[in-house]
């Protein structure tokens, strides 16, 4: 028996130091940032300065007090200069004994911005053009142990293209490529590079063109081996099994037999699949299948959990790891439906097996200085879209492909993304080199991005093919010179309709390509029938907001309205009383679509509302007529499903401090949009619209099950005298709209009059959850809104205070503030119906005495 015992504590004692010997990863590969020591200087003069890496010549400029911060007031325009220089960075660095003594050593650059030539100890191992590119660099044979020196010079973007613009008979159409602003007359030359066009101005952004190390650089070392990437290809997935290929990129410096290749799940360590693999010299791909049989699914948000899954791939030589990758996943079936209807061509996303309608927004890149854009900065901007009930963003084509963390958020909270490739509204001279450029380009990011489950399509630029077919442009180039049309729309399908599809197809095998944004039938401008539409009758078309209501598509994938930020946010960049008009020089520098906006603004606003009493009304009322105007607009989309499936605003946020069509301001502040959206968003919306003197009241639901609720609706005047209650029990379908009850608006409201009338809807649901929606049956500037007198009630709570509101007339979009921009008011911009009390908790910092001494409320009629 004590033989027995000795011989399995033997056994376990050999089996754990197997395992030990199996998960120790001793000759893994080592990797080390290269972020400090840098220094920089302009090319053609002597000073060094320190700079920071990662990062852009700008903020290191700024950081040194070389030039002011270009947010500031009428900055922007001194800093013009930067981008005609060239800059060149550098830093030096050792090798430990474990990287120096490693069979393979290379420099790896996340992200060069955008023109540059890399030198280590004096010769030459990099030329670079593409800011979206990453490189890989071999430097074993050029590394010395210790005292490296690394030289980044960056050519300036403007002198580098502006011989490629003189060159041509003709020019390539861009964005609104600010070259006036850049002091380069009319030469646009923002579609020559492989980098971010916002940079070069847009109508909501400044011009400022960043050169720089823009993200890390690393120093990667191994032996033999190295895993370079691990791709989860989801072949088929359902909720009895997904049928998974695993491919594994490995790069081998040698032949090596029999090194096996193990997917195993990293919590549970449940092995799925085991490969045995002969590599060659060079880069390999391995690939194994495996069935994962009742998978947890992941859902969009609202709809489920985002579940997601952490599959551990190790490559093992003998006994021992040489090396390993977490690949965080979450298994689902996303679809894009693009096909023939009785209406036209249908375009919805089909998630498990079940058709969403998106909710969302499009998103621009947080800063003009990408680097800024911090992990907290990026938490905000993602959170400000889950807790407004968003299920997409749309990552816009002038921008950039983002950093991990902005698609791991979306993965972990359940936002699905439409990622365009990063062109927009131009046309672009893809061939030679600049479509070789962009294939490396397509391959890197396409790569890096496949196994985000938040990845819902691929859509190949902004607004190209329909300013080709829909604005004129091919018109305009044909006369001009049949020949010039030619060549560009032949630049135009190779880019579009074959490289990309193509490195799509290739490296994201299964995924949907969509060929631009909006795209509709072939050879034509986007329509209301087919695929994906942009409308912008409302605000460029100078159409009423009301039009909102009678606008059809398949996929609205932008819309939009403009407001300026809120008072306290325009006093931290324009902070001098002599700035507050909108028409200020300072005021109009952060306007970037000049006074044609302006008018449209102030055009809307008496169109819509009356007159503002001062600047502080008028930004005020601004928001709350950009919310209106985009609150009609969600709500007629999701009322039209399932001909609509998906509503996207234009837009999310800001990359500077500006007047524009975002929801959120640069500083993160929600806009009264941003309130309203979370609201017309909600799993459920009740919405009342009037046609024809008839009320209908629409009740649209996200929820995959049917449940039922009570609707009332109440007709009351602004004073709080109810003219009429109608209640009823209705059933809410799954995942649908239906009209739940419709009735003659004047047997409603009776002999009163409807400028003195408000129709207030109510959904009670079984579980006891709330909906509401207020209706007005004229525009706002002819509702006859009383003075209001809202009296207060402050609680302390945890983190700030709960104010309670009440009353004693209708109070239409109530706005509380208090100085400054560290505080949130959890609710803004809302009504209280006569003698309700609504409760906002607000985060401050303040003591209760500065509290009640700042806090502000205002309703519309004080705004008059």
């Amino acid at each position: 028996m004590n033989i027995q015992r000795k011989n399995n504590y033997t056994r376990i004692i050999i089996f754990f130091l197997l395992i030990l010997s199996y998960t120790g990863v001793s000759g893994a590969p080592v990797k080390t940032e290269l972020n400090s020591g840098w220094r920089f200087r302009q090319w053609r003069l002597n000073n060094w300065y320190p700079a920071t890496v990662p990062g852009v010549v700008h903020t290191d400029l700024i950081a040194n007090k070389i030039i002011e911060d270009p947010f500031f007031r009428l900055n922007e325009r001194s800093v013009q200069w930067v981008d005609k220089e060239d800059w060149m960075y550098e830093t030096f660095f050792d090798l430990n004994d474990e990287m120096f003594d490693k069979k393979n050593i290379r420099l790896h650059f996340m992200g060069l911005d955008t023109y540059v030539s890399v030198y280590l100890n004096g010769e030459k191992i990099l030329e670079g053009d593409n800011m979206f590119r990453e490189w890989k660099v071999d430097i074993k044979d050029k590394v010395k142990q210790k005292d490296n020196k690394l030289e980044v010079l960056f050519r300036s973007p403007i002198k580098e293209d502006i011989p490629k613009w003189d060159a041509l008979p003709y020019q390539y159409p861009t964005g609104p490529d600010q070259s006036q602003q850049g002091g380069i007359f009319n030469k646009t030359v923002s579609s020559f590079a492989r980098k971010a066009g916002y940079h070069y101005g847009w109508d909501w952004g400044p011009r400022l063109v960043t050169s720089g190390i823009w993200r890390p650089v690393y120093l990667e070392a191994w032996n033999e081996a190295k895993l370079e990437d691990v791709f989860i290809q989801q072949k088929e997935v359902n909720k009895q099994k997904a049928s998974i290929t695993v491919h594994v990129d490995i790069l081998s410096d040698k032949d090596i037999s029999g090194a096996q290749i193990i997917v195993k799940d990293k919590k549970s360590g449940k092995t799925y699949a085991t490969y045995t693999a002969d590599l060659k010299k060079g880069t390999n791909v391995a690939t194994t299948d495996f069935v994962i049989n009742n998978p947890q699914l992941w859902w969009t948000n609202g709809l489920g959990e985002p579940h997601l899954y952490e599959f551990q791939t190790d490559i093992v030589l003998g006994s021992q790891v040489i090396d390993s990758n977490i690949s965080r996943t979450g298994i689902r079936s996303v679809k894009v439906i693009n096909k023939p209807d009785q209406y036209g061509t249908t375009f919805y996303f089909e998630l498990n097996g079940v058709p969403v309608f998106m909710k969302g927004a499009n998103y621009i890149p947080g800063d003009n200085f990408l680097p800024r854009v911090t992990k907290q900065k990026y938490e905000k901007t993602i959170l400000d879209a889950v807790n407004t009930n968003m299920n997409m963003l749309r990552v816009w084509g002038g921008g950039t492909y983002e950093n991990d963390i902005f698609y791991d958020l979306c993965d972990q909270h359940g936002i699905l993304v439409w990622q365009d490739f990063m062109f927009a509204c131009g046309m672009y001279p893809s061939e030679g080199d600049y479509l070789e450029s962009v294939r490396y380009e397509a391959i890197d990011n396409i790569k890096r991005l496949r196994n985000h489950p938040s990845i819902a399509l691929w859509c190949g630029n902004n607004e190209s093919y329909d300013g080709w077919f829909g604005w004129g442009r091919k018109e305009d180039y044909t006369k001009q010179n049949p020949e010039y049309a030619r060549v560009m729309w032949k630049q135009y399908a190779d880019l579009f309709h074959k490289l990309l599809p193509d490195m799509v197809e290739q490296y994201a095998p299964g995924a949907f390509y969509w060929p631009s944004s909006p795209y509709g039938l072939p050879g034509q401008g986007c329509d209301d029938k087919n695929g994906d539409r942009h409308y912008w009758e409302v605000w460029h078309g100078r159409k009423p907001i009301t039009q909102y209501n009678n606008e059809r598509s398949r996929f609205f994938s932008e819309y939009g309205f403009q407001s300026f930020p809120e008072f306290e946010s325009v006093k931290i960049y324009a902070p001098e009383s002599g700035d507050w008009a909108i028409t200020s020089e300072v005021m109009m520098e952060h306007q970037r679509a000049g006074s044609y906006a302006n008018n449209l603004i102030e055009e809307y606003l008496l169109n819509e509302y009356r007159k503002p009493k001062d600047f502080e009304s008028f930004l005020y009322m601004n928001q709350v007529l950009q919310g209106d105007a985009v609150k009609i607009a969600m709500e007629a989309h999701r009322r039209d499903m399932p001909y609509c499936m998906g509503t996207l605003f234009w837009q999310h946020n800001d990359c500077w401090p500006v007047a524009s069509w975002s929801s959120r301001d640069y500083y993160g502040r929600w806009k009264a949009q941003h309130y309203f959206a979370r609201d017309a968003y909600r799993d459920i919306l009740i919405s009342p619209i009037e046609k024809d003197n008839r009320l209908s009241v629409y009740v649209v639901s996200d929820r995959l099950t049917a449940t039922k609720g009570e609707l009332t609706l109440t007709a009351l005047t602004l004073d709080g005298t109810v003219i009429d209650k109608v209640q009823k029990t209705v059933t809410i379908a799954a995942n649908t709209s239906k009209n739940v009850l419709s009735m003659n608006v004047g047997h409603l409201i009776q002999d009163r009059s409807k400028n003195e009338v408000v129709i207030h809807a109510r959904l009670v649901d079984k579980t006891g959850k709330i909906y509401t929606n207020n209706y007005f049956l004229l525009q706002q500037k002819e509702i006859n809104y009383p003075r209001a007198m809202i009296s207060k009630q402050i609680k302390s709570v945890d983190g700030g205070y709960e104010v309670l509101l009440t009353s004693d007339k209708f109070a239409r979009a109530v706005f509380m503030s208090l100085n400054g921009i560290d505080n949130f008011f959890e609710n803004n911009y809302f009504d209280i119906l006569p003698g309700e009390t609504v409760a906002v908790k607000v985060k401050s910092t303040l003591s209760v005495s500065d509290f009640e001494k700042q806090l502000k409320i205002i309703s519309l009629s004080d705004a008059y």
